[in-house]
């Protein structure tokens, strides 16, 4: 997605446009991908421009509550976030630390549980944990 883009979508959705947010969008939007806010920062810096590990982390959390990436987090330490927003599962490889999309139509979940009482079901997301194969 191209600067005008990004400063497009910011507006659609609310978000005051700022020089660091245009910075992140142009990187997450980029393609359909799933990165870190480090992996962020790094290309940020890639192009000779700063940014702070606190601006990328509440830019990124604004998009995710304005809804135009989602967060994905594969454990307590590791989030990735994802420029496709359509309903989708995912792969983590644990070794390579590699994150890839699952097709909603190849997982079928037969039964849920009971949802607690005075809620609704927002959203499933599933996260499958592999490792590369060892050979023996």
């Amino acid at each position: 997605m191209q600067r005008e883009e990004v400063v497009r979508v910011l507006g659609r959705n609310g978000i005051t446009i700022t020089p660091q947010r245009v910075e992140v969008g142009e990187v997450l939007f980029s393609r359909a991908q799933h990165v870190s806010a480090e992996q962020i920062i790094d290309e940020i810096k890639q192009h000779g421009k700063s940014v702070s590990k606190a601006t990328v982390y509440n830019t990124l959390n604004r998009f995710v509550a304005k809804g135009i990436a989602k967060a994905v987090h594969v454990n307590p330490e590791r989030t990735f976030y994802d420029s496709v927003i359509t309903y989708h599962h995912h792969f983590y490889n644990e070794d390579t630390h590699e994150i890839t999309d699952i097709d909603p139509a190849s997982l079928v979940i037969q039964q849920m549980p009971e949802i607690p009482p005075g809620t609704e079901l927002q959203d499933i997301e599933v996260v499958i944990h592999v490792r590369n194969k060892q050979d023996i």
